[in-house]
């Protein structure tokens, strides 16, 4: 069977599951939800990106919240790809969403839960509202089939993580589940040269594009080298072309440098960084709270730079993300058109 024919098969046995009688609400329109032009999409082999919805619910405030939201989502359209915003809403993945669903997730904001892989079959069970983070969203766009991931940055090794053992799922995730993720590199808020050396234990490629240099989120450089260096789209679609067909498993790191014109100063943000892991650390808050409430302290302490840079990166991530998808599809032989 031709990757088109199975993506297509794969996307029929989402929307037609089985039904389930201890859990009938799941078999209400199947157990995952892809958008109509979603669905075509993938059954003619085009590009499509998938997008994460935590940045819209934990990220950024309503309206700003829905306001980036939709522009990424055209980014990724004039780029030549078709955006895959993922969330769980009621209780059915949704792959693609809808005007107004972006509308009821940027309102709800907060209340929505952070949802990771762990989280996923407790919020579908409850019938509730999840915003994907980067492992739940690389967990369903691999199982309808799309090959290409954008978000702002990856989790990852928190600092004094080898005493706390607070470590990312999104870094397991990319050691197990076989999609590319487009980020400017993991959160400067973390231990990045530690995130590195567990990626390699994971067996995870983490490829700098158009840098030898991995980039520290709001930052174009951290002092860590990558593995491999890629300077065009074409180059990242055949290096995830190759790792599917050599069938390893693993997902692919594509680090993007922020754009220069939006990069804060690095020492500058680094003090607010400590400034904000101090306070972090009176007032005691760790686990899945501590990375929500240090980005918001350190946008805080920068006055808003932070957040500016924030969204101007996971804006250039879509470009860039969307020309590899286009790339990809070309490559497999779907016809496509790149833009420049």
């Amino acid at each position: 069977m031709d990757s088109a024919a199975l993506r297509l098969s794969n996307i029929r046995r989402h929307l037609h599951p089985q039904p389930s009688s201890s859990s009938s609400h799941l078999s209400k329109g199947g157990l995952i939800k892809i958008s109509p032009e979603v669905s075509d999409a993938l059954s003619r082999g085009a590009a499509v990106v998938a997008l994460e919805s935590t940045i819209i619910c934990h990220g950024m405030p309503y309206p700003q919240n829905l306001e980036t939201a939709k522009e990424i989502e055209a980014i990724v359209r004039s780029n030549g790809a078709i955006p895959a915003t993922i969330a769980i809403l009621d209780g059915i993945p949704r792959i693609g969403l809808q005007s107004e669903e972006l509308e009821r997730l940027a309102r709800t904001g907060a209340q929505v839960l952070k949802t990771a892989r762990r989280d996923i079959a407790a919020v579908i069970a409850a019938g509730g509202n999840g915003a994907t983070t980067v492992s739940a969203t690389m967990f369903f766009a691999s199982m309808v089939g799309i090959s290409v991931f954008v978000t702002g940055g990856i989790g990852g090794v928190h600092r004094h993580g080898e005493q706390t053992m607070d470590v990312s799922s999104d870094l397991t995730e990319l050691g197990k589940t076989p999609v590319a993720v487009v980020s400017a590199g993991a959160k400067s808020i973390l231990d990045i040269s530690r995130t590195l050396e567990y990626l390699e234990t994971q067996g995870v490629c983490v490829a700098g594009y158009r840098t030898n240099e991995f980039p520290a989120f709001f930052t174009e450089t951290s002092g860590c080298k990558v593995s491999c260096r890629i300077n065009s789209p074409e180059d990242a679609a055949r290096l995830i072309d190759a790792n599917t067909k050599l069938k390893l498993g693993t997902g692919i790191l594509i680090a993007v440098p922020i754009p220069k014109e939006h990069s804060a100063s690095g020492s500058f943000v680094e003090s607010a960084i400590q400034r904000a892991l101090t306070e972090a650390r009176a007032q005691n808050i760790k686990g899945s709270a501590e990375t929500p409430f240090l980005l918001s302290k350190v946008n805080e302490l920068t006055g808003g730079a932070s957040l500016t840079s924030n969204i101007a990166l996971v804006k250039n991530n879509a470009a860039v993300g969307s020309k590899i998808a286009v790339c990809l599809s070309q490559l497999r032989g779907y016809d496509c058109q790149v833009k420049s």
